[in-house]
């Protein structure tokens, strides 16, 4: 399974609860933090619903 690294890049103040969830649950805390995940078919839904305050990129 490939890995993907995923960057918080815009705020999630004055988002809907369920995106600053979604952030939470990624292991998103602060602003340009980042995290690695296995790129699994729930973590890519997860990124698809926060897609506009995230960053994503491949790791080999």
């Amino acid at each position: 399974m490939s890995k993907i690294k995923v960057t918080q890049v815009k705020s999630g103040i004055d988002r809907s609860e369920r995106q600053k969830r979604t952030l939470k649950a990624l292991g998103l805390r602060k602003m340009n933090s980042s995290v690695e995940h296995e790129a699994t078919e729930q973590i890519k839904g997860m990124v698809t619903k926060v897609l506009h305050l995230v960053k994503v990129e491949e790791v080999k």
